[in-house]
């Protein structure tokens, strides 16, 4: 549904992307991971026709991003990481001129603006200003107005990252729901919302692919074994996450505020060491788990991996 192929976007010196290759499958939830100034979202404005590319080639839902844009326009849903309206409009008046827009019936754009507010869960503000608003307000009535034509790809900069954890819980319900109907490229930062509706994965940096894979697949090929540290202040931890990072056996440590977390090479000797080193530095501890892998893990190991390149 989505075929990329060295594709290049130069913006003067700065390289946006540098030859990236991406293959997004029909009726797939692809999550589209990178650090800050990978060219995520170069590459979800080349796929929307919202910029040109500098090279290279690129078609969503079998049209080449050289043809007409209305072509494209009716295939594809868009919703940027910061969606913008007509303060003055009501989400009913904006869905029901985007139908238009589209070439909807009366009928049709009347249905569709009802459904969708209620699958957005807006249908009491429907009649409200969109100027008065929150930011995840307008984030929900964005996934409405990139939904009213019913595309076939659907791309999403940051869907739910303007949302509460209710609100962010629903919108990844709806997005899960979708693969029904069409494809999912889903931008986001928050990679526990990805490891959790997304069934493929890749990771670029530098304006490159890293690598892409089922979502299982990569988590079975590159997780570690982890452990999860709660200390009782910031100063211990921040001490023994110093102590840590130079033990051979570590592969990577986080620290966030009183929690650490080690990824580990080797997991019978951290078994060993790290709650005797603990009670050797007389580090006070709150909890102490052995966890699961998560998909942040191997996303922080990539991409580490490939800056130090």
């Amino acid at each position: 549904m989505i075929q990329i192929t060295a594709l290049h976007k130069y913006y003067g010196s700065v390289h946006a992307l540098d030859g990236l290759d991406m293959t997004v499958e029909a009726g797939t939830v692809y999550g589209f991971l990178g650090p800050n100034g990978a060219g995520k979202t170069t590459a979800l404005r080349i796929l929307t026709g919202l910029a040109r590319p500098t090279a290279g080639r690129a078609s969503v839902a079998g049209v080449d991003l050289v043809a007409d844009g209305r072509v494209l326009s009716r295939r594809v849903g868009y919703l940027p990481e910061e969606p913008a309206f007509y303060p003055w409009m009501t989400p009913s008046e904006l869905l029901d001129h985007l139908g238009r827009l589209h070439g909807l019936s009366s009928a049709e754009r009347s249905r569709q603006t009802r459904e969708l507010l209620d699958l957005v869960h807006m249908a009491e503000a429907g009649k409200r200003r969109i100027g008065g608003f929150s930011r995840g307000m307008r984030q929900r009535l964005g996934l409405a107005a990139a939904l009213v034509h019913n595309p076939e790809v659907l791309l999403l900069d940051e869907p739910v990252s303007a949302l509460d954890p209710l609100g962010r819980k629903e919108i990844l319900d709806l997005i899960e729901d979708l693969r029904d109907q069409c494809t999912v490229l889903m931008s986001s930062h928050i990679l526990a919302d990805v490891e959790r509706v997304c069934g493929v994965v890749g990771i670029i940096a530098r304006g490159r692919m890293i690598i892409q894979s089922p979502r299982e697949k990569l988590m079975e090929s590159y997780a570690r074994p982890a452990f999860e540290f709660e200390t009782v202040d910031a100063a211990s931890a921040l001490r023994w996450a110093d102590w840590l990072k130079v033990q051979p056996w570590a592969a990577a440590v986080r620290l966030e505020k009183v929690v650490v977390r080690i990824t580990v090479n080797d997991i019978a000797r951290a078994r060993q060491e790290l709650l005797a080193s603990a009670v050797a530095q007389e580090i006070p501890l709150r909890r102490f788990e052995e966890v699961r892998p998560s998909l942040e893990d191997i996303f922080l190991q990539l991409t580490d991996r490939e800056t130090t390149l």
